[in-house]
């Protein structure tokens, strides 16, 4: 199963890109990954943040597969624990060719893509930065990839 993380804007903190870098090379080691990065929006100043929402869900829509299981990273999604998550995980690799994570803007998600993704997974009840995001949910998949191969990265 090729797994993708499809992101809005690249990360700018230069301290979150290394720590992200990190983990994406380690879920490599455990499965075919990569990041897909839409670039931001230019000359957004005159556009509502619905517009903005709109126009990033056409760019997410674009890297979309017809068959692909995508998820969505939002705050109204399913909360697992790490344990269930890595379960939720193996289960897909049974079931997806291809599994897409997308973390949206600053925004959010426009309607567009509420209506055709209907899996959502929340890291959270607290809300993070979509900059801080991508660190949290990398390590999650790092910690989700050792759980299922019974290595000592995760302790219960």
């Amino acid at each position: 199963m090729k797994t993708l993380l499809i992101l809005v804007g690249k990360t700018t903190d230069k301290h979150l890109s290394v720590l992200v870098d990190e983990y994406v090379s380690r879920i490599g080691h455990y499965m075919p990954f990569d990041c897909i990065v839409i670039p931001e929006l230019k000359n957004t100043k005159s556009l509502s943040e619905e517009q903005q929402k709109e126009r990033e869900g056409d760019l997410i829509i674009k890297h979309l597969q017809t068959g692909d299981t995508v998820v969505l990273l939002d705050e109204r999604g399913t909360e697992f624990r790490s344990v269930d998550f890595a379960k939720w995980l193996e289960r897909q690799k049974s079931t997806s060719k291809r599994l897409v994570f997308v973390i949206g803007g600053p925004y959010g998600f426009s309607p567009t893509i509420y209506s055709r993704v209907p899996i959502r997974i929340s890291l959270s009840k607290m809300t993070y930065s979509h900059q801080m995001v991508r660190l949290v949910f990398a390590e999650q998949l790092y910690r989700a990839c050792t759980i299922i191969k019974g290595e000592p990265y995760h302790h219960e």
